[in-house]
């Protein structure tokens, strides 16, 4: 079975990686499972100062899911480089940075921090972060800003980039094909979608900062969505991430137009869970008589049944 797929220039050796925020920084899951099984190792998003993060609680469970503000707690680009990278340019995988910022600049000059680094397998710009010299607003939700951002971080390096684009957008098809002209080499879909949680009994919110992200099993059904619509209208590759749990779930993604996926908050409960879905997916191929993962994406029988 070729379970080898591609995402720029970059090669993966299988199409199953895990997504950012979930995992640390690797270095954490390190004696849970081998991590050079993996198709890439996706670390938690960097700064480049480093930032505390938000008050206490910042995760709740929810129904099928799992709320979270951590705020993107982080140790900056200095701090990630001393700290960590010596561990992860070890592995014989690569490392998918996610990197963020409140300015355009700043994740231009992160960008090029990371270039000059070396051995860095590709970028993954967070753009689910609001720009504050736009009063605000999101880079992930304004398309000239996501724009901006990916051409000047495309301009800043050489790595692959790839765009981790927001489901809070009425469609996405139109940011997809932003950031590709803008000079993406792929696409994550999706990040968490904004929610919140009560606790009845104190009448508070169940997180300090009130709203958070929503992940988990119950996002699937619209992550899955979200990458078809994308998977029209760009012909980048995708990483699918949203509730993958089991290779079943992975191969509904890819079905549906993912070239690779990721997988998210069944790390917390399940560490080994993406080698399990490495090899679900490597069963459902043999089972299927499909000697090459790439055959089956974006593979999806719509129509009359």
């Amino acid at each position: 079975m070729n379970l080898s797929v591609q995402i720029g220039r970059l090669t993966l050796q299988n199409p199953v990686m895990v997504a950012s925020g979930t995992f640390g920084y690797g270095i954490e899951y390190a004696q849970l499972l081998d991590l050079n099984q993996l198709g890439a190792v996706t670390v938690k998003g960097i700064r480049l100062h480093p930032v505390r993060g938000n008050a206490t609680p910042r995760t709740a469970e929810v129904t099928s899911g799992m709320l979270n503000a951590i705020g993107l707690q982080g140790p900056g680009v200095d701090g990630f480089i001393r700290k960590y990278w010596p561990f992860l340019k070890a592995l014989k995988v690569p490392t998918l940075i996610n990197v963020w910022g409140t300015t355009v600049e700043e994740y231009a000059e992160v960008a090029r921090r990371f270039d000059a680094l070396g051995d860095v397998g590709a970028l993954e710009l967070n753009v689910s972060c609001p720009n504050i010299k736009e009063g605000g607003a999101q880079f992930g939700t304004d398309v000239k800003l996501l724009s901006q951002v990916v051409t000047a971080c495309r301009q800043a390096t050489t790595l692959p980039l790839i765009t981790k684009l927001s489901p809070n957008v009425v469609s996405i098809a139109p940011y997809a094909k932003a950031a590709e002209d803008a000079g993406s080499d792929a696409l994550s879909i999706m990040n968490s979608y904004p929610a919140m949680a009560i606790d009845i009994e104190t009448r508070r919110p169940k997180l300090a900062n009130i709203t958070g992200g929503l992940t988990g099993p119950c996002i699937k059904p619209i992550a899955i969505k979200l990458v078809w619509e994308a998977a029209k209208a760009v012909k980048i590759p995708i990483i699918g991430m949203g509730g993958i749990q089991t290779a079943a779930d992975a191969i509904e993604f890819i079905l549906a137009g993912a070239t690779a996926v990721a997988v998210g908050t069944a790390n917390f409960y399940e560490p080994q869970t993406a080698l399990q879905v490495i090899a679900g997916i490597r069963e459902f191929l043999v089972r299927n008589g499909i000697a090459d993962v790439r055959k089956i994406v974006g593979c999806l029988l719509a129509g009359e049944r």
